[in-house]
């Protein structure tokens, strides 16, 4: 197939030219300052994040977010709130990757499928720190500009049942509100000019 044919036409539009999806889990440690005894609770909050495309086939995402870990300490008897800020990179490769794009101008879309989720917290083996697993999850799209060829289809071979239909019906009412002496009455006020 020529492109060049007259029943195609070649347009320059923005698509999808790329697509990457990453599951990441990851363990932090924090550490509280007073030796812990019990987990009471954790939290993760604050959630920041910016995508770039790093090469040809991957995006990289940074980003960070705050952990938020109530524990009790001196033998159950006083509790506190630590709270650390975490920074982390993930890469996430493209999956899928349309290599006929126009030019090297891009746009990256994140979409973040799962937030940074505690999925559990635990106090370490040497008892003065405390391991947090965290699960997080990011769907990254390349936008960019491509060409897309679509087949014209020419008027000479439009079928009868395409053609517009200008039947419409008149329904009861506005039948009604007909005058049935209406060209009579034109007619004569004609006549008397």
């Amino acid at each position: 197939m020529s492109f060049l044919d007259k029943d195609y036409r070649e347009i320059i539009t923005k698509a999808v030219i790329g697509k990457g999806k990453k599951f990441t889990q990851a363990t932090h440690s924090v550490s509280p300052s007073h030796r812990p005894t019990s987990i009471l609770g954790c939290w993760v909050i604050n959630h920041l994040y910016n995508a770039k495309k790093k090469s040809e086939d991957t995006i990289e995402v940074n980003g960070s977010y705050e952990i938020n870990i109530w524990y009790s300490y001196n033998d159950n008897t006083k509790t506190e709130v630590v709270t650390e800020r975490v920074t982390y990179c993930d890469y996430i490769p493209l999956g899928v990757l349309d290599e006929n794009c126009i030019n090297d101008d891009y746009d990256v879309i994140c979409k973040v499928l799962q937030q940074p989720n505690c999925l559990e917290c635990r106090i370490s083996n040497q008892g003065n720190k405390i391991l947090v697993d965290i699960e997080r999850e990011f769907l990254v799209q390349v936008l960019g500009e491509t060409k897309v060829f679509v087949k014209v289809k020419p008027k000479a071979h439009k079928h009868q049942d395409e053609e517009e239909s200008w039947d419409y019906a008149l329904t009861e009412d506005e039948l009604s509100d007909l005058n049935p002496d209406f060209l009579e009455s034109s007619s004569s006020s004609r006549s008397k000019d």
